[in-house]
């Protein structure tokens, strides 16, 4: 995070943008990822049950690996928060 253009100060706590995801940390990445859903519009999100229920799939699917998906690479929170998403899997499962 040492060149200024490539992180963000948002309060107290900097994104890196440029830095792996192993250098961020387990921490770092929720608050990132929290920060990148907090930040969506809320005419963009999908309806909390649609969300809960998109995620639900998700914990069942053989394709979850650490939170993100194993067909596209998504963090699948962040992709079933999205109105306008759809599971890229090849069923089709939401």
């Amino acid at each position: 995070m040492d060149n200024p253009g490539t992180a963000y100060e948002h309060n107290t706590h900097h994104i890196c943008r440029r830095c792996l995801l192993e250098e961020l940390g387990e921490d770092a990445l929720l608050n990132s990822l929290e920060e990148l859903k907090a930040a969506m519009p809320e005419e963009e999100r999908a309806e909390p049950m649609e969300y809960a229920r998109r995620l639900d799939i998700c914990r069942r699917c053989d394709e979850l690996n650490s939170g993100t998906c194993g067909k596209c690479g998504c963090y699948v929170e962040f992709r079933a928060l999205k109105k306008r998403m759809h599971c890229p899997h090849e069923d089709g499962k939401w």
